[in-house]
Parts: C-alpha cells; sequence; structure tokens
C-alpha cells in the first residue's frame, strides 16, 4: 500500500535519510500513523513515540525531476512545504499544539517555509517561523477574592512560566522553528536543533514533550531510524537544552502582580532528557518505553558529567542522599520527571492503544512508590480505530484521549495541611515551570488541568469531515487549593464541539477545525445573579477556529 500523494512528497530517497516531519504537523503526521494501521510496510515499525519523524526503515520512493530539487548520489537540495497556520479566538485564549504561536485571544498567524539539505554525511534543515498575533486583552483572574485565593492563584503562577497575556514584544517575532543541522551515521545522528520535540504515544497531547511551546535550543543524540539490536528495536534520544523564562509577571492586573508576583531569577534553565523505546522481537507491534528529563538554572548545574547528565541517575531518592539527609539532594535546586509508556497497534484489526503514567517528584524508594504511586503523577490514555466505510480507501476514524495532571485524592492523606499542597505537573517551587517562552512545553491544557476528547471522522487520504468534542477541566489543583470545600464555587469547565474538514487540492492541503466552547464557571466567577442559596457561575461562550494551509512546492 503507497502513502498518499501528499506523504510521499516528505519521504527521502535511500540517498537522504533525515529530512524530517515537524512534531505534530497537521495532517501529515496523522496520516502516516493511520497509514500504520492500515498494514502500511514503510512503516511498520515507527513507534510513533520519538518525533520529528525523520526517516523510514526503508524507501523506494523516488524524487520527481523538478528544478526546485537538486539531488545527487550524496548530495541534495530541495524546497520544503510552506506551512500557513491562522487561530482565531474570539473573545478569550483557547487551544494548543501551534508551535511558536502564543496563547491569545484575537488573531494569530504563522508562516513556516524551509530548505531542506544533504552533503554526504552532513544534513540541515532551515524551517523559520513567523508569527504575528493581535494578542487581545480579555477577562482574566479577577481581584474580587480574598487575599488567600489570591495567594493560593499565585502559588500556582509563581511556580511556572504561564503569563495570561504576552507583552507587545510578543505580538511579531520570528524564530528559526523547526530546524536543524546534524551528522549522520548509519541509524545514529548527532546535532543542534531548534525542533519541537514529541516524546510519548500521545496523538492530541504528551506528558513530557510536545509542539505546545516555542522550541527550544538543543543539542542531541539520537537514532534517525528504529536500530535492530536483534533481541528487537530501538529508538533513543539523548538531549541537552536551553528554555528560557519570559520574565513576564503572570498575570493582567498589574496591582495584584505587585502584590503577589514572585519576581524571576533571570537565568535560563538547563534541560537535560533521556528518551527510550523499545519492541521485543518476540512482541511485534507492542511498544514500551520511559522518557525522563532533568532541568535547573544554569548557575546551579554543576560542572561534572553527572551535573550535566543527572538522567542517567538512580530513581530512588535514598540513593541520592548525603548523610542520610533528603535535604541534601533537595539544595540541588533540580525539577524532574519521569513517565513510563506502552503502546500497542495491530494492523489487522486497524486499530491502537497506548499509555502514559509520569511522575515528577522522586519517589523515596520503592515501598514509597508502592504505598503512594498516586502522589505527583499525571497520565494520559488513548487509542484510535479504523472502521471500513464500504467505500475503497474510504474509512470511518474514531480516536480519542484522556489527559489528567490534576493532584488525587492522595493529596488528603499525604498532606496534613491542604495549604502545603504544592504539586502539580510542570510546576516547580525552585525551578519554575517546565515552560519555554512562557508555554508548557508537554501538555497545553493548562496546569493542573484535566482533559477528553472524541474525534469521530470520515477519512479518504489526506481528506477528513468530522466532528470534536472537548470537556477540560482547568487549574483543578487550584480549584482544590481554593475552593474545594466551599460549597457555593464550582469547577472551571469548558465544554466544546466542532467540525474538522481536511481536503487535498493537488499540491495544497487545507486542515480547518471551527469550535464552540462554553465556560461554565468561566475564571470561578459568580453570576451577576448568584445568591448564597442557589449559587451559579458565570457562562462564556467562546469561538474557536483553526485554518491550516500546507503547499508542496514540488512533488
Amino acid at each position: 500500500m503507497l502513502l498518499t500523494s501528499c506523504a510521499v512528497g516528505w519521504l527521502v530517497s535511500s540517498s537522504a535519510r533525515s529530512q524530517t516531519i515537524p512534531a505534530g504537523f497537521p495532517v501529515l503526521e496523522e496520516s502516516l500513523r493511520r497509514q500504520q494501521l492500515l498494514g502500511n510496510e514503510e512503516i511498520k515499525d515507527l513507534s510513533f513515540s520519538l518525533r520529528p519523524i525523520v526517516s523510514l526503515k526503508q524507501n523506494h520512493f523516488r524524487n520527481l525531476n523538478d528544478s526546485t530539487v537538486l539531488a545527487k548520489k550524496r548530495v541534495q537540495l530541495e524546497l520544503l512545504p510552506v506551512l500557513s497556520t491562522t487561530v482565531f479566538n474570539s473573545n478569550r485564549p483557547y487551544g494548543w499544539g501551534n508551535y511558536s504561536m502564543m496563547n491569545s485571544a484575537g488573531v494569530q498567524t504563522l508562516l513556516s517555509p524551509g530548505v531542506y539539505g544533504k552533503l554526504f554525511f552532513l544534513n540541515f534543515q532551515f524551517r523559520p517561523e513567523f508569527v504575528a498575533s493581535q494578542n487581545k486583552a480579555y477577562q482574566g483572574f479577577g481581584e474580587n477574592y480574598s487575599d488567600n485565593t489570591i495567594f493560593a492563584r499565585f502559588r500556582y503562577w509563581n511556580f511556572g512560566d504561564h503569563p495570561e497575556r504576552f507583552p507587545k514584544e510578543y505580538n511579531s517575532f520570528a524564530w528559526l522553528g523547526q530546524s536543524y543541522i546534524s551528522l549522520n551515521a548509519g541509524p545514529v545522528a548527532l546535532g543542534v536543533s531548534t525542533e519541537n520535540i514529541w516524546w510519548g504515544p500521545g496523538q492530541f497531547t504528551s506528558l513530557i514533550f510536545s509542539n505546545n511551546a516555542r522550541g527550544m535550543e538543543h543539542l542531541f543524540l539520537r537514532t534517525s531510524r528504529p536500530a535492530n539490536i536483534i533481541i528487537g528495536t530501538l529508538e533513543a534520544e539523548l538531549i541537552a537544552g536551553r528554555a528560557e523564562d519570559t520574565g513576564v509577571l503572570p498575570s493582567q492586573n498589574q496591582r495584584l502582580n505587585g502584590i503577589f508576583a514572585r519576581p524571576f531569577r533571570g537565568d535560563w534553565r538547563y534541560v537535560t532528557g533521556l528518551t527510550i523505546t523499545y519492541q521485543p522481537v518476540f512482541l511485534p507491534k507492542i511498544y514500551v518505553g520511559f522518557n525522563r528529563t532533568f532541568q535547573q538554572y544554569n548557575e546551579d548545574v554543576p560542572d561534572s558529567f553527572n551535573g550535566r547528565f543527572p538522567v542517567l541517575e538512580p530513581f530512588q531518592k535514598k540513593n541520592l542522599f548525603t548523610n542520610d539527609n533528603s535535604v541534601d539532594y533537595d539544595a540541588k535546586a533540580q525539577d524532574q520527571q519521569v513517565s513510563f509508556f506502552l503502546r500497542y497497534y495491530n494492523s489487522k484489526g486497524n486499530f491502537e492503544i497506548y499509555a502514559e503514567y509520569g511522575k515528577q517528584d522522586h519517589s523515596y524508594d520503592w515501598r514509597d512508590f508502592i504505598l503512594s504511586p498516586e502522589h505527583a503523577r499525571a497520565y494520559l490514555l488513548g487509542f484510535s480505530k479504523l472502521f471500513k466505510s464500504g467505500k475503497q480507501g474510504e474509512y470511518f476514524q474514531l480516536r480519542g484521549e484522556i489527559v489528567q495532571q490534576a493532584e488525587s485524592v492522595n493529596r488528603y492523606i499525604r498532606y496534613a495541611d491542604l495549604n502545603t499542597l504544592n504539586t502539580s505537573w510542570h510546576t516547580h517551587y525552585q525551578v519554575r515551570g517546565f515552560t519555554n517562552e512562557g508555554q508548557s512545553m508537554g501538555v497545553g491544557i493548562g496546569v493542573g488541568a484535566n482533559a477528553q476528547i472524541l474525534e469521530f471522522s470520515k477519512v479518504a487520504n489526506l481528506n477528513k469531515l468530522g466532528v470534536l468534542f472537548q470537556r477540560i477541566e482547568n487549574q483543578q489543583d487550584f480549584y482544590n487549593r481554593a475552593f474545594g470545600e466551599n460549597p457555593n464555587k464550582r469547577p472551571w469547565v469548558d465544554f466544546s464541539a466542532g467540525i474538522l474538514w481536511d481536503h487535498q487540492w493537488d499540491r495544497l492541503v487545507l486542515s480547518s477545525k471551527a469550535q464552540m466552547i462554553k465556560g461554565y464557571n468561566y475564571q470561578w466567577e459568580n453570576d451577576s445573579g448568584s445568591t448564597a442559596d442557589y449559587p451559579s457561575g458565570q457562562n462564556l461562550w467562546t469561538f474557536s477556529g483553526t485554518v491550516n494551509l500546507i503547499y508542496q512546492i514540488h512533488k
């Protein structure tokens, strides 16, 4: 079975194996994943847990003779498909996973052209991103709360970098985007990159890395395709990167910032990470793996191998103490995240299932982990299934995902006083937030938020027509801390329904999404008619629309 014609334009000949499909790229990545479920031999060994997708195990596609392509046995130069993305949010930010684009209200656009080149074993891709945003003001977190409630809100803001509204210098900017340069030797690549990376099997988001924030500058050593290790295949990547704080105070209300906001350190964060995915030879189409990251402000990083690559240290905190004192370890001011994942797909049944479980804090020992597995955890569950429609090449697609970040009821057991609760995925009291330029590098639905996502569509090649349903519980950790025992307050929950339409016209591919969102108890504000006996929250309707245009320069 051949891939669709648009996807073929992305695949490289056997003499050029490092041109990439950016992590989470609209239409094309989903199409490749769907083709795997349909039994495509070209991609049968890909785990989709290490992205961007760099190359296939084998490829017999050839580049057509085109004036925009210079291709010889060991030399290649070609223009890449151009991506244009436009997002409109009517009266408040909504959505995630748009590369360098900010979380904002109003109209925002991204333009990303590119060129790929190869010279013997040297490969490069230059794919910058140009962003322009209207970045309108909107109703954010108000000041008509008690100081204790406002302090609770700022507690999570101060443990991360998630400004409500970005300053005007973010309204228009250019960035290197999905660019890299690497040296390739067989299945191994060593290089430097500003690309987004995506670790884990998630389709809509990921616990560790995704395409939700601006790509981080990083060095990488990775497999460029699944490597045969006799007992199975292996995909792996080791990175060391630089993540930036914005320095922007969190609230749109400057008076509250002046009282409650904690200033930034003014330093950048050193991020190191390791991911390994293994497919056992005796269990085909089953992938197991783990991701692990550490981050630390650069001035705190020890000048040693262990200091630069703490991802290789033991998992149990008791093995890291000096003088049996955990305070010595905590004084390092490091933030760790680790996740374990499983993915299985069946090409005869045309379906896949996957799961990922993450921990943000070391367990003291195995006993601590077994007795308290819910502490500082997040998890993700998902599936995808294709049904034949009766027409040649056409299928019905059903896929969904659940993301859970909020601290569990374990908090009532672990913390004698809920006021000490300070664990939330992607936050840290010393190294504020697993973010880059003000947005989470992994889960994009918000700090301490939970989501349930379901999509049903009809697909044929790159074309799709479907509906999307989403439910998001916003900032649940803050809600539990500030209002959890207040009968007059209810969680802020967004319900949304949307229409999806993707279509290909020769070299042009359009991918669109139109959603209506009803935010119940928006910003936890009470409605003007709310009373103590009949409390009711403020509800807000929002329209969110996204249009992606992908144009292939050559076929």
